[in-house]
């Protein structure tokens, strides 16, 4: 049975990233961000509803995402939904979160607002996929990717 696993967000960033490095070098950075949707009920009265979304993104595209975006900038994720489960060390139970892993993004604005930091000249709008780390949770398996590949051509 084939599979599809794509997501294209569009919000704000709720908090400042978080930058990290695992210990072969690699940079993570966690952000969060606010996706809005806006209807009208039957009864024409305008309704607001915002769902908040954790996203990872890793290599390269986590340290620009360090480096120039800030909280309320605007960006857009496409990526894919990864659940993580763990055993909740308190109460035993099971636990699950639903995230987002980055393969590409834009940035939406110019970035010149005051509380953010200086943006370069032209930001390059879209980068390319960076691999995620190589420990994968069990049962993640997929073909290599086009740099993997020994095809000659």
């Amino acid at each position: 049975m084939a599979s599809f696993n794509k997501v294209i967000l569009v919000g704000n960033l709720t908090r400042d990233p978080e930058l990290r490095y695992t210990p072969k070098g690699v940079a993570i950075a966690k952000i969060g961000i606010a996706v809005n949707r806006r209807w009208t009920s039957e009864s024409g009265e305008q309704r607001d509803e915002t769902t908040f979304v954790d996203v990872d993104a890793f290599g390269k595209q986590a340290e620009t995402i360090g480096q120039y975006l800030k909280k309320g900038r605007p960006i857009l994720i496409e990526g894919r939904l990864r659940l993580d489960q763990w055993d909740d060390k308190q109460t035993g139970q099971k636990r699950s979160k639903l995230g987002v892993v980055m393969e590409n993004f834009q940035f939406l604005d110019s970035g010149g607002r005051s509380e953010g930091g200086s943006v370069p000249a032209d930001p390059p709008a879209r980068r390319p996929a960076a691999p995620p780390p190589a420990a994968e949770p069990a049962g993640e398996t997929g073909s290599p990717s086009p740099e993997e590949d020994d095809v000659p051509f």
